[in-house]
C-alpha cells in the first residue's frame, strides 16, 4: 500500500506540475473552448466515435485529478453532441472520474484521518454506514457544494465504493441534463459565473432537497406517532 500511495502522489504532483508548467489553464477557459467550438463540432461530424472517445476520457481525467473545468466539460458536451448522448456522456465520465478521485483521496488519507480522529468520527461513521448513499445522493443533486469537495470528504468516511457510484451517477444525473442543455447555446455564453446563480441553480437545489426534506418529515411523523400513539394503537393495545 506504500508504494500506491508514493505513484499516486507522484502521479498528482506530475499533473499538477504539468499545469502550471504548460499553462494548461489557458485551455479550460470559456473564450478558448468557444473559439475551437466549429473546429471540434466538424471533427465530431466526422468522426463521432473518436471524438466522444477522446472527450469521454479528457473528462475523466480531470474530474479524477480535480482539475477545474467540469462546468465547462459539461456544457462542451452538450454543444458538441446534443442533450441526449451528451447527458450519457458526461453522466458516466463524472461519476467514473468522481469515483477514481475518491478512491485516490481514500487510499491517501482514509488510514490517517480514521486512525487519528476515528473516536470523533464515530458518529458520522455510524450515520454514513446507515444512510451514507441516500444522503451522499442529496448532496449531489444541490449543486451547491463544490464536486471535489463531496469526493474528498465522503472519501474519508466508510461508505462502500459501490454505494458512492451509485448515489454520484443518479444525483447528478438532473443538474447534468440542466446544464448540458444549457451547452446547446455555449457559443452564446457570455459568463460561467452568470450560468451558475440565479433561477436555474436554485431551482436545482430545490428539488435536490426535496427527498431530504421528505425524509425528515417521515421521521419527524414517525417519532411523533411513537410519542402519541393514534386511536387505533390504543385499540390494539387494549385489544
Amino acid at each position: 500500500m506504500g508504494k500506491v500511495r508514493v505513484l499516486l502522489l507522484l502521479l498528482l504532483a506530475g499533473a499538477l506540475g504539468a499545469w502550471f508548467a504548460f499553462d494548461l489553464e489557458r485551455y479550460a477557459s470559456l473564450g478558448f473552448v468557444q473559439s475551437q467550438l466549429a473546429a471540434l463540432q466538424a471533427l465530431k461530424q466526422e468522426h463521432f466515435a473518436l471524438t466522444a472517445l477522446v472527450y469521454f476520457l479528457v473528462y475523466v481525467v480531470m474530474a479524477a485529478l480535480s482539475i477545474p473545468g467540469a462546468l465547462l466539460m459539461t456544457l462542451l458536451g452538450g454543444a458538441l453532441f446534443g442533450v441526449l448522448w451528451g447527458t450519457v456522456i458526461v453522466s458516466f465520465a463524472s461519476s467514473i472520474g468522481a469515483t477514481l478521485a475518491f478512491v485516490i483521496a481514500r487510499t491517501l488519507l482514509l488510514d490517517w484521518v480514521q486512525g487519528r480522529y476515528g473516536n470523533r468520527l464515530e458518529p458520522i461513521n455510524r450515520g454514513v454506514r446507515r444512510d451514507g448513499g441516500f444522503y451522499l445522493f442529496t448532496i449531489r443533486m444541490v449543486p451547491l457544494f463544490p464536486y471535489f469537495l463531496v469526493n474528498l470528504l465522503m472519501s474519508l468516511t466508510p461508505i462502500s465504493l459501490r454505494a458512492f457510484y451509485i448515489a454520484t451517477q443518479s444525483g447528478m444525473l438532473l443538474a447534468t441534463a440542466v446544464f448540458v442543455n444549457a451547452g446547446s447555446e455555449l457559443a452564446r455564453i457570455t459568463s460561467l459565473a452568470g450560468l451558475v446563480s440565479g433561477p436555474a441553480l436554485f431551482s436545482i437545489a430545490l428539488v435536490g432537497a426535496m427527498p431530504l426534506l421528505a425524509r425528515l418529515v417521515v421521521g419527524a411523523l414517525r417519532r411523533r406517532k411513537l410519542r402519541r400513539p393514534g386511536k387505533f394503537d390504543e385499540a390494539e393495545v387494549k385489544a
